[in-house]
C-alpha cells in the first residue's frame, strides 16, 4: 500500500529568512505609523494648550 498521508517538507533556511524579515519590516512599519500617529497628537495637544494660553491673555 502507498502512503497517503502528507510529506512534511523542510522549509529552506533562506525561505524562512526572508518571510522573518518581511514579518521584522511590518513590524518596523507598525512602529513608524505608530511613533508618527503619537508625534502628530502630541503636537495638536500643544496647539490647544498654546491656544487656550493665547485666550486667556487676552
Amino acid at each position: 500500500m502507498i502512503g497517503a498521508g502528507e510529506e512534511k517538507v523542510p522549509v529552506p533556511l533562506p525561505a524562512l529568512a526572508e518571510d522573518t524579515q518581511q514579518t521584522l519590516g511590518q513590524m518596523d512599519n507598525e512602529a513608524a505609523i505608530n511613533q508618527t500617529e503619537l508625534h502628530l497628537s502630541l503636537q495638536d495637544y500643544k496647539e490647544e494648550e498654546e491656544e487656550e494660553e493665547e485666550e486667556s491673555d487676552s
